[in-house]
């Protein structure tokens, strides 16, 4: 009965929000309106969905064929789906702080009309400022290291197209290219953009895969990971990155019309993302072997076709899509620090938005390294801010009687009650901590010193063949 009254506090205020907003125009852009609504302005479960699963895989879905030479073919497979179900566990467990706290706040009739709910501001609301600090610092970093490496990503792919020019200079070009998010309002307005950016993934993750198979095995082909503990455990942190896309879940949450109907969206989008990542990390490791190694891209194995310069493009299309889903909290943040959050004027949120772009851009020239910075990014970073701070978070939320007993949300019956959840949790924080944070922190630094050592930072062109370096 609860969770009925907590279904209507929500999403009545918000419809609300939206039909304001919607009627605020004459009846001649009512057409307009209407296509706005189909291609522009989405908020439905389905939209939840695209998001979640064209967020969760994009340039990473080249690396992972990387992360099965480092750990071998029967490890690299039980970690995507460990880490996916994890992944989800904590997905969840952000969900339902985030509708604890909006239910809390909308008692206290708190209006959220023109404003988004971040996950800082979840935790500033159930926890404190302390908590608050830490969860800004680690989702702005993350987020802000994940717009890098779609950044480099892009120079990357592009290169094998036309390698007439560097993949610096190439980082320039789309440096300036994914600055044109600052355009795009919300979340919502993502709605033809995340189906658009899935069907591309799904599109290159199917190349991937049957490009080689029917290319087969190269001669003498060696399978021969794992080999070295840096190796391994830098592979495993690259699939901890892989499944930790829901450091937006709040922001896609508060896009939705019913947001506490999110809590198994995101396990659904791991399950349908496992059928891409899976079959076209196996094939290419199946079919290149050790070479990967040396090799972070997949691309740059594969021969030079119609269908693989048609796999690039869709990629890179989908990579400025997925570098807009990384930097659209960091432009909500920046907006609320300089005060125009509440505006409704897109062009002077837009430019307000610029200095945002300027650092990423320069990141991605200082540190070019496609592969090994996803790992770095994964331990560091990745591992707090959505496995174990959300963990934490939960346990300390509700580690009250009279907090349990009010949860808009109680755990599923399925997992033994609050007992069965606190040990999940307890779970989660202590592998990723030791495994995640420790042991890959540990491999991935060495693996990135070593980039830098090798490569040199604002290295010209990384990985390119010797002749065109």
């Amino acid at each position: 009965m609860a969770s009925e009254k907590v279904e209507t506090v929500i999403a009545g205020n918000y419809v609300e929000m939206e039909r304001e907003e919607g009627d605020d125009g004459s009846k001649s852009t009512n057409q307009m309106s209407k296509l706005s609504k189909i291609f522009w302005h989405g908020g439905s479960i389905y939209d939840a969905w695209f998001s979640c699963a064209s967020n969760q895989v994009a340039q990473v879905l080249l690396t992972l064929p990387y992360s099965f030479s480092q750990l071998g073919m029967v490890s690299g497979i039980i970690f995507q789906l460990f880490y996916g179900l994890m992944g989800s566990w904590t997905a969840y467990l952000i969900s339902i702080l985030y509708v604890e706290y909006r239910t809390r706040k909308e008692r206290e009739k708190v209006d959220f009309r023109n404003h988004v709910i971040q996950w800082f501001e979840v935790l500033d609301g159930l926890l404190g400022k302390h908590w608050r600090n830490i969860g800004l610092f680690f989702n702005c970093t993350f987020l802000l290291f994940g717009s890098v490496i779609q950044l480099i990503a892009c120079a990357s792919n592009i290169y094998y197209i036309n390698d007439n020019l560097d993949k610096r200079t190439w980082t320039y070009i789309f440096g300036a290219c994914c600055a044109t998010t600052v355009f795009i309002p919300s979340f919502h307005n993502y709605r033809i953009w995340s189906f658009l950016g899935l069907m591309m993934t799904t599109y290159t993750a199917w190349y991937l895969t049957i490009a080689s198979l029917i290319h087969g095995q190269v001669e003498g082909v060696k399978h021969s990971g794992p080999t070295k503990l840096v190796l391994y455990f830098t592979g495993a942190t690259n699939i901890l990155y892989t499944f930790g896309g829901h450091a937006v879940t709040v922001e896609i949450m508060h896009a939705m019309w019913k947001p506490q109907k999110f809590k198994l969206i995101y396990l659904i989008a791991t399950l349908y993302v496992l059928t891409l990542t899976l079959p076209s990390a196996s094939a290419v490791y199946w079919a290149f072997g050790d070479v990967l190694l040396t090799h972070a891209n997949a691309f740059a194995l594969l021969p030079k076709t119609g269908f693989r310069d048609s796999a690039i493009i869709l990629m890179l299309i989908h990579q400025f899509i997925t570098f807009g889903f990384a930097c659209t909290p960091l432009y909500f943040v920046w907006e609320k620090f300089i005060g125009v959050h509440d505006t409704k004027s897109v062009l002077k949120r837009a430019l307000a938005r610029l200095p945002v772009v300027i650092p990423i851009w320069f990141l991605a020239i200082i540190f070019p390294f496609f592969g090994p910075i996803n790992s770095t990014v994964g331990s560091l970073l990745v591992s707090f801010t959505v496995y174990i701070i959300p963990a934490l978070a939960h346990m300390v939320t509700f580690s009250s009687p009279a907090a349990r007993e009010n949860a808009v949300e109680r755990p599923p019956s399925f997992l033994g009650g609050w007992a069965g959840l606190y040990s999940m949790n307890m779970f989660v924080v202590v592998w990723v901590l030791v495994v995640g944070f420790g042991f890959g922190g540990w491999a991935s630094m060495l693996n990135f010193v070593q980039q830098v050592n090798t490569f040199g930072l604002f290295t010209k062109c990384y990985q390119c063949p010797p002749h065109k370096a």
